[in-house]
C-alpha cells in the first residue's frame, strides 16, 4: 500500500487532525471494538477532504498495510461518495449489492464488505469517516451495527472539536506568554536606555536653580527639576515592574539601617519641594536600628506619598507618620478627599490600575503596585482603608528584624 504525499496546503492541516484523534484516548478502543463485533479486519478513523483521504488512526487486523498518516487516493475510495452525500455507506457483499457491484473500491482492494459513516463536527464542519472493511462478505447493514457506527461517530466527532478548542486555546495562550516577555523585556531596555537623557537634563536643571542672580531661570530650573525626578520615579517603577514580570521580582538588599530616619525625611522634604502648594505633615521617629533595604523603604515612602498627592484632596494636608512598634516598622501615609470605593479598594495594587476619576498624567499605575512588591519582599503586610470622614490611609508593616 503506497503512502501518498501531502498536498503543500493540507499537509499543517492533516498533521494536526492525525494529532487530535491520535491524542483522544478512546479511539482505539472503539476501533478494535468495531473489528470485534463485525468480524471485519481492518477499521480507521478517516481524515476526508475534498482532495484527500488520509488515515488518522488504524486498527488493522488482516496487514492490509495502511498505517496512521497513510494516504489512499480519494477517488479509489467509497468516503468520497460519502462525503459528497453526507451519508453512510454500507455493503454487507459487493458481489451481491445492486448499486455497488463491480464497483472499483471492491476491486481495487479486494474489498467483499464495508461500512463507512461520516464524522460530521457538532460546528457543522465535515470531517472525516468511521469505516471497516474486510475481504469477506459480513453483516454490516443490521441496524444496531449501524447504529454503533453513529454513536461512535458522533462521540468521536465530539472529542476531536474538543480536542481542538483546546489545542487553539493552548496555543494562544502560549502565544500570549511569549508577547508578554518581549513586552515586558522591551519596557526593561527602554527604562534604562531613557537614564542616560534624563541624566542630562537633571544636570541642567541643578544648574539653572544655581542662577541665584536670575530668577525666572531659578524657577524653570527647579520646575525641571520637579519634572525629571517624576520621570526617574516613572522609569524605576517601570524597571521594577519589568524585572518583577520577568521572573526576577523585586530585589532588595537587607541589611542594619541606622539613619532610616533621615533617609525618610529626606524623601518627605523632597515631595514637598516638587509640590510646594501641598500641606505635606510628617512625624517620623525611628531611635533603633532598623534591618531593611534603606533604598527601597525610601521607595516605599516616595510612592505612597505621591499617590496620596495625586489622588487627595489639596484642601486636606498629607500626613506621614513612621514608628518602630512590636518589632514592626510601620509606615503610613494619610490624605484627605473623597473614599474610595468598596470595590476599588480591592483593585488598588493591581498594575496598570487607576481608577476612573484619575486626571489625565497621573502615572502608570505602577505605584501601589510596586509599594506592595516592596513590602512582600521584605516579608510585610501592606493594607489600605478608605472612608469620607477619615480620608485614605495606606500602613506599611516590615519586620525589623531586631
Amino acid at each position: 500500500m503506497n503512502k501518498l504525499p501531502f498536498r503543500p496546503d493540507e499537509s499543517a492541516e492533516i498533521e494536526r487532525d492525525i494529532q487530535t484523534v491520535q491524542r483522544i484516548d478512546a479511539v482505539p478502543s472503539i476501533l478494535r471494538l468495531i473489528c470485534k463485533n463485525t468480524g471485519m479486519g481492518f477499521a480507521a478513523v478517516a481524515k476526508v477532504t475534498d482532495q484527500s483521504w488520509t488515515a488518522c488512526a488504524v486498527q488493522d487486523e488482516v496487514q492490509f498495510g495502511l498505517a496512521a498518516g497513510g494516504q489512499l487516493d480519494l477517488h479509489s475510495t467509497l468516503c468520497f461518495e460519502s462525503r459528497s452525500a453526507r451519508a453512510a455507506i454500507v455493503i454487507d457483499n459487493f458481489n451481491d449489492d445492486p448499486a455497488y457491484r463491480g464497483h472499483h473500491t471492491a476491486q481495487i482492494y479486494n474489498l467483499g464488505s464495508y461500512i463507512s459513516v461520516p464524522i460530521i463536527l457538532p460546528s457543522g464542519d465535515y470531517f472525516g469517516n468511521l469505516c471497516a472493511i474486510d475481504a469477506h462478505p459480513a453483516d454490516v447493514s443490521d441496524p444496531r451495527t449501524l447504529g454503533m457506527f453513529e454513536v461512535f461517530a458522533e462521540l468521536i466527532a465530539i472529542q476531536i472539536e474538543s480536542a481542538s478548542r483546546q489545542q487553539a486555546a493552548e496555543a494562544a495562550l502560549y502565544t500570549e506568554r511569549e508577547n508578554s516577555g518581549l513586552r515586558e523585556q522591551f519596557i526593561a531596555v527602554l527604562g534604562h536606555d531613557l537614564r542616560n537623557p534624563l541624566s542630562a537634563v537633571s544636570a541642567t536643571a541643578e544648574l539653572l536653580t544655581l542662577r541665584k542672580t536670575e530668577p525666572d531661570l531659578v524657577k524653570i530650573g527647579q520646575r525641571l527639576k520637579s519634572t525629571t525626578l517624576r520621570m526617574a520615579r516613572l522609569i524605576d517603577d517601570v524597571m521594577d515592574f519589568a524585572r518583577g514580570r520577568l521572573g526576577s521580582g523585586i530585589g532588595v538588599s537587607i541589611d542594619d539601617v541606622d539613619d532610616l530616619a533621615t533617609a525618610l525625611r529626606a524623601v518627605v522634604a523632597e515631595v514637598r519641594e516638587a509640590n510646594p502648594e501641598r500641606t505635606l505633615v510628617d512625624d517620623i521617629a525611628i531611635p533603633t536600628r532598623v534591618r531593611c533595604d534603606r533604598t527601597r523603604v525610601q521607595q516605599l515612602l516616595s510612592n505612597l506619598l505621591g499617590n496620596a498627592v495625586t489622588h487627595g484632596s489639596a484642601e486636606y494636608p498629607v500626613k506621614v507618620h513612621v514608628r518602630v512598634e512590636n518589632a514592626e516598622l510601620l509606615v503610613s501615609v494619610m490624605n484627605g478627599g473623597n473614599a474610595i470605593s468598596p470595590d476599588a479598594l480591592g483593585r488598588v495594587f493591581e498594575p496598570y490600575w487607576r481608577p476612573a476619576t484619575s486626571k489625565p498624567g497621573g502615572g502608570l499605575g505602577l505605584g501601589l503596585y510596586i509599594c506592595k512588591q516592596i513590602v512582600t519582599a521584605h516579608g510585610g503586610l501592606l493594607e489600605v482603608c478608605s472612608s469620607d470622614e477619615e480620608g485614605t490611609c495606606f500602613v506599611a508593616r516590615l519586620p525589623t528584624g531586631m
